[in-house]
């Protein structure tokens, strides 16, 4: 082959390795999430790209700062950057609290070592579950993932930051008043940008199933 030859065959080459490159960055980036966002009480999922969801959905969960079953502080910092779960519970219920407790335990199992998973387990009794009756419930539970909080604090902080931020009531409990109870089976999914990208019954194993499905998913986007 005539070296002009060779020569327009290399150039041929890049050329078409560069337009696939552009069209994996193109399509990469316009093809929407396999997750949905939820930006709203109602949970409309919306099936948007990154670029896209960075405009479009503007709600994430509020800065907050608890106390743990060890009695330290977790705040905003601890989770961002992070795949964090959140469900609400208190210490004596006997009903939905104790299943969901026991289903949300094959996620510490799986992501023990993940230090990118934070599980965050809010008391909706905080003026019964105190940092030491929150420690004593974990012991009960065999609980040992040093990312799974047990968070107590101010009712009306807890009450605000699961209505208005997280969503947490099917009545959708947006406009609700702090003071009425809070009671939910739901376990919420937020990913590393504070944006909420999935609900579940945590009562229901196959729930918490696609729940660690949909975890590993956001850490394997990041």
């Amino acid at each position: 082959m005539a070296y002009w030859e060779l020569k327009i065959a290399s150039m041929s080459k890049t050329v078409f390795f560069k337009s696939v490159l552009l069209s994996v960055l193109f399509f990469g980036c316009s093809q929407p999430e396999s997750l949905p966002f939820y930006n709203s009480p109602d949970f409309k999922p919306l099936f948007l790209n990154a670029r896209d969801a960075q405009k479009e959905v503007t709600h994430t969960i509020a800065s907050f700062a608890f106390k743990n079953q060890l009695d330290q502080i977790i705040e905003t910092k601890d989770v961002l950057d992070k795949v964090h779960i959140a469900n609400f519970m208190f210490t004596q219920c006997g009903s939905i609290c104790p299943i969901m407790t026991n289903n949300l335990k094959r996620l510490e199992e799986r992501f023990m070592e993940q230090k990118n998973v934070v599980m965050l387990s809010y008391s909706v009794t905080p003026w019964i579950d105190s940092v030491p009756k929150l420690k004593s419930y974990t012991q009960d539970y065999e609980i040992t993932k040093k990312e799974w909080h047990f968070l107590t604090g101010k009712t009306s902080d807890i009450y605000t930051l699961a209505r208005k931020s997280y969503f947490a009531e099917e009545d959708l409990g947006f406009t609700k008043d702090s003071t009425d109870f809070l009671h939910t089976e739901h376990v919420l999914l937020v990913d590393q940008n504070l944006k909420i990208r999935g609900v579940y019954n945590g009562t229901l194993p196959l729930e918490i199933t696609q729940l660690a499905k949909d975890i590993e998913l956001l850490l394997e986007k990041k």
